[in-house]
């Protein structure tokens, strides 16, 4: 099913209702999409493409057991941790997932400040957290990657500074 570039701001109630209950593949990229509510109607996705929407570290997908491939590229994801812990709870057998173009994945595409280096600690945690992807962001997970992930994966989590709170006291 493609609904591609519709502008649409939430997954039209019509398109689960006529479709989720065959549907094997979903394309909602270059649409306006802030959530993914009414997602549940597809129980049955292998393959979910949501390319160049609005969605942020509050995406919340169902249970999707037959998911194996996830696109979340050029959306709003800033905070990885959360959303691959939420990624290994409902979609467990996910083997491909893409999220170049997301401050999540620290790239040239998102910053010039980012190298080479930060995306293969990237590539590393992600491995940690989901062990059975075969491919992240297109590129094909390699044996050494997968061994590194185990050994120091747990320790290569990107953390974003907090805003500090500046106190003045008076004298």
């Amino acid at each position: 099913v493609s609904y591609i570039g519709q502008d649409c701001r939430e997954i039209p109630e019509h398109l689960g209702r006529d479709c989720g209950h065959f549907a094997k593949r979903l394309d909602l990229s270059f649409n306006l999409l802030r959530s993914l509510e009414g997602l549940s109607a597809f129980r049955s996705l292998e393959e979910l493409i949501l390319d160049n929407n609005l969605l942020g570290d509050d995406l919340v997908l169902p249970g999707l057991p037959q998911l194996h491939t996830l696109t979340l590229n050029k959306n709003r994801i800033t905070d990885l941790e959360p959303l691959l812990d939420h990624l290994a709870e409902v979609t467990p057998a996910l083997e491909y997932l893409s999220l170049l173009g997301n401050v999540a994945c620290p790239n040239e595409l998102v910053s010039l400040e980012k190298d080479e280096e930060d995306y293969k600690r990237y590539r590393c945690f992600v491995l940690h957290k989901l062990p059975n992807l075969k491919f992240l962001d297109a590129r094909k997970v390699t044996r050494q990657e997968r061994k590194e992930a185990l050994v120091r994966g747990a320790f290569m989590k990107v953390v974003k500074p907090k805003q500090t709170l500046r106190a003045y006291s008076l004298l």
